[in-house]
C-alpha cells in the first residue's frame, strides 16, 4: 500500500460542519421561522394585536408594513448561507429598535427577548464575517465595473 492510499484521521469528518456551527444554523432556522410566522406575517396581515401595538406607538400602517417586511426579509436572509451574515447584521439594528421601543414605550421587561435575539444575530454575524467581507468586496468590485 502506498502513502497516497493510506487512510487519514480527517477522512470521516470531511465535508461535515463542526457541532457549534450546526447548532448556530439550527438556531437561525428556528428564529427565522419565528420572525416569519409569529412576528412579520401578523404585521403584514394586519393582525389586531399588531395594529394595536403600532397605534400605541403612534406609528401608522406604513411603519407596521415596513417592520413586517424587514422581519420577513431578514428571516429569509438568515437561512440563505450567502446572505446570513448580512441579514443578521441588519436584524441587529431592528432588535436595537425593538429593545428601545420596549424600554421607552411598551413594557421594559419584554426588552429581554429582542435583546436575546440580537445577541444571537451578533454571533451569526461574527461567525459569517469572513464570508460577508468577501461578498461585500465582490459587490463593490462589480459596482466599480
Amino acid at each position: 500500500m502506498t502513502a497516497t492510499h493510506a487512510p487519514t484521521a480527517a477522512a470521516p469528518t470531511a465535508g461535515r460542519r463542526p457541532a457549534p456551527r450546526r447548532v448556530l444554523w439550527g438556531a437561525q432556522i428556528l428564529i427565522s421561522a419565528f420572525l416569519v410566522f409569529a412576528s412579520g406575517l401578523p404585521k403584514l396581515a394586519g393582525q389586531a394585536d399588531a395594529v394595536e401595538t403600532f397605534a400605541l406607538l403612534g406609528w401608522n400602517d406604513l411603519m407596521r408594513y415596513l417592520v413586517g417586511a424587514v422581519e420577513v426579509a431578514g428571516a429569509v436572509g438568515l437561512v440563505i448561507p450567502r446572505l446570513a451574515g448580512l441579514a443578521a447584521t441588519g436584524l441587529i439594528g431592528l432588535m436595537i429598535g425593538a429593545v428601545l421601543t420596549q424600554i421607552l414605550v411598551i413594557e421594559p421587561a419584554w426588552a429581554l427577548f429582542p435583546a436575546a435575539l440580537g445577541a444571537v444575530f451578533a454571533v451569526v454575524a461574527w461567525d459569517r464575517r469572513a464570508q460577508t467581507r468577501a461578498q461585500t468586496r465582490a459587490l463593490l468590485g462589480a459596482l466599480r465595473r
